[in-house]
């Protein structure tokens, strides 16, 4: 089991989504906890540990630290938003 963790940004990225994409990424963060690769997740080129899921319009961002066990969320945004600085 790995400890799942928001960092800022993120935190207020779900303050900023609409209701029903909420309700939409919530239980896929929490599936992340179990599997932190789901079936679906892609590895970001030029990283050694950021992932990336995709929920319906949105993407979620990650970084997986196998020695704690932990998954840091980095970022969730819309897919046209997600990837720019």
């Amino acid at each position: 089991m790995y400890e799942v963790y928001l960092e800022r940004a993120a935190e207020n990225a779900f303050k900023r989504l609409l209701t029903t994409a909420f309700h939409r990424i919530i239980p896929q963060i929490r599936i992340l906890a179990e599997n932190p690769r789901p079936s679906g997740c892609r590895k970001l080129t030029g990283s050694k540990n950021d992932w990336r899921i995709r929920i319906v319009d949105y993407r979620v961002l990650y970084e997986i630290d196998e020695k704690a066990k932990a998954v840091r969320i980095m970022r969730v945004r819309h897919r046209r938003e997600v990837y720019r600085r």
